[in-house]
């Protein structure tokens, strides 16, 4: 592939958006793309640390108890339909 260069003029903020959601050894280039394709496919690991781990326990033990409501729930309908 032949590679052209373009020069881009950019503001402060832009710049720091950009580099703030870069991925590690990631180029700009690489960023741009990835960003902008329009494969949308992800990655499972392009979602790490997207959540605080204490947001993640908490989400955690509310499945946990909805799941166990949701246990009780058919167990007393099925009682019902006996």
């Amino acid at each position: 592939m032949f590679m052209v260069t373009k020069t881009l003029t950019i503001m402060e903020d832009s710049y720091r958006l950009l580099a703030g959601n870069k991925l590690e050894g990631e180029s700009f280039s690489e960023e741009i793309r990835r960003v902008f394709s329009k494969k949308k496919a992800k990655k499972l690991s392009d979602y790490f640390g997207v959540l605080s781990r204490e947001t993640g326990n908490r989400m955690v033990k509310d499945l946990e108890r909805i799941r166990k409501e949701q246990i009780k729930l058919t167990k007393e309908r099925i009682v019902k339909l006996r």
